[in-house]
């Protein structure tokens, strides 16, 4: 007994000093001796500018023929007027009718081009919710500081940004040395399948490779984790797939006054029930893995023990990340009942109950294992499941950090935004960059503005807003990564 309890005891202490060794190990994977990037001369007119592009409701639908084309042409004539330089030196195409591309070629065509990319579509104000905005959502008024609007977070704030910058530097005479693409989808929102797929299968097609490609993503978050005092730059390394499956259930109707034990809402219920108590298996490897890599060594020492032996305490720090929506959301695939139809009358029993489930698919996962696991966690027959595979997406490849991209837009962030901390991440909703892993494998999803936790229900939401100061900033990161590329 004592030798076992001896030899217990020699096997704790080896635990203990491997987990030491593996904690102390860890060196920090910042930039170190960035120096700050010089002032820009960048004045008020960058914000009227922006100003003027959020009065045009380019809002996207799915059904193009009831988009406001007129806002659409409007807004693409506004930029030739207020980028004419860009306009005059850069080759513009409209893709599929009102998506972007503009090339502007370098003066190393031996270098492989970059594409900057944003989407200048946005969302609709919820009818009845205008009333909740401090200032009218197309209005783009400026008060304290800030600028209101549909559009200055989610995603003109890019796609102006970017023109800004290029404006900027073709007025001193700048080329770059690499070759770089410009692309601006107009429905992101609602898929981005006319607009930015359309221009990525246009580079394939032209058998175009590209060094690296930015687009929306992650941004500075400057309370992000408890543990870290120090803003936070999120650059999306990877984003989920997604799809929507329709669960039917089908049941005989009838008076409700005669019931059978389950009707089909019934069924369905039951269905939804299972399914929600049958999640996704949870993982920490790729894009998450690598968040971990890059924030751990910034963690206090009990943290910082832990993620460096995630092989011992995987489970513990899974069940740590569940605790919350968002953690729970980057380490598994996750199911979402968002659409239920049925019945028409309170006394007559429907023949059909439908159910819409929204799955947020984690990289490893697939659209064909989603639709495997939703069968198998129902487990009746009787339910019809159904997806939509012109919507169906598979989660992005994970794009590695030891690339020329990812360094730049580290330094760039670090020259940027001195103290910030850079870290990789997964990107839990859509973007368009999704679709241009075909002509590169690195691609990256990064906005370059401050945000908190309340910023971050804006896009999308009521009084969406960006500081002036923030978006002047946002000029200079693209016009220092532009020259640093």
């Amino acid at each position: 007994m004592w030798k076992l309890l001896k030899y217990l005891a020699i096997l704790f202490v080896i635990l203990v000093l491997v987990m030491l060794f593996n904690t102390f190990r860890l060196s920090s994977k910042q930039m170190a001796d960035i120096s700050p990037a010089p002032a820009l001369a960048i004045g008020d007119s960058v914000v009227g500018h922006l100003a003027s592009a959020i009065r045009f409701r380019t809002v996207s639908n799915a059904d193009v023929t009831q988009i406001d084309s007129a806002q659409f042409e409007k807004f693409i004539a506004f930029l030739a007027k207020t980028y004419p330089l860009v306009h005059a030196q850069l080759q513009l195409e409209r893709v599929n009718q009102y998506a972007l591309l503009y090339s502007w070629k370098g003066k190393n065509t031996g270098l492989k081009p970059a594409l900057l990319m944003g989407h200048y579509d946005v969302v609709p104000v919820i009818q009845g919710t205008e009333r909740l905005w401090k200032h009218k959502p197309f209005a783009a008024e400026i008060a304290e500081g800030f600028l209101y609007g549909r559009g200055t977070l989610d995603d003109k704030v890019t796609v102006i940004g970017i023109l800004e910058a290029v404006e900027h530097l073709l007025q001193k005479g700048y080329q770059p040395e690499r070759s770089f693409y410009l692309a601006f989808g107009h429905d992101e929102e609602v898929s981005g399948h006319n607009g930015g797929k359309k221009i990525a299968e246009l580079l394939a097609a032209r058998k175009v490779e590209l060094e690296f490609v930015m687009d929306e993503g992650g941004s500075i978050q400057v309370d992000a984790i408890s543990d870290i005092p120090k803003p936070i730059a999120f650059v999306g390394v990877a984003e989920k797939g997604y799809t929507t499956l329709t669960l039917t259930a089908v049941g005989d109707g009838g008076h409700s006054s005669m019931p059978p034990p389950q009707t089909s809402i019934g069924e369905l219920a039951t269905a939804i029930d299972r399914l929600q108590k049958h999640p996704f298996p949870a993982r920490l490897e790729g894009a998450v893995g690598y968040l971990q890599d890059y924030l751990a060594p910034e963690m206090p020492f009990g943290t910082k023990m832990a993620m460096a032996n995630r092989w011992l305490l995987k489970s513990t720090i899974i069940s740590m990340l569940a605790q919350s929506n968002p953690g729970n959301a980057s380490v598994r695939t996750t199911i979402a009942p968002t659409i239920l139809e049925a019945g028409v009358k309170d006394n007559v029993l429907p023949i059909e109950a439908i159910a819409k489930v929204n799955f947020r698919i984690l990289p490893g996962d697939s659209v064909a294992g989603v639709i495997a696991h939703v069968k198998k966690a129902i487990d009746n027959e009787r339910i019809s499941v159904e997806s939509n595979p012109k919507f169906d997406t598979n989660p992005s490849p994970v794009s590695d950090t030891a690339t020329l991209g990812f360094r730049l837009i580290h330094r760039t962030i670090k020259r940027c935004f001195p103290g910030v901390l850079v870290a990789p991440y997964l990107v839990l909703g859509a973007t368009d960059s999704r679709f241009f892993s075909q002509v590169s494998p690195n691609v990256y999803r990064f906005m370059p503005v401050r945000m908190n936790d309340e910023d971050l229900k804006r896009p999308h939401g009521t009084n969406e807003r960006i500081s002036t100061a923030d978006f002047k900033n946002v000029v200079r990161f693209y016009v220092e990564l532009i020259q640093g590329s």
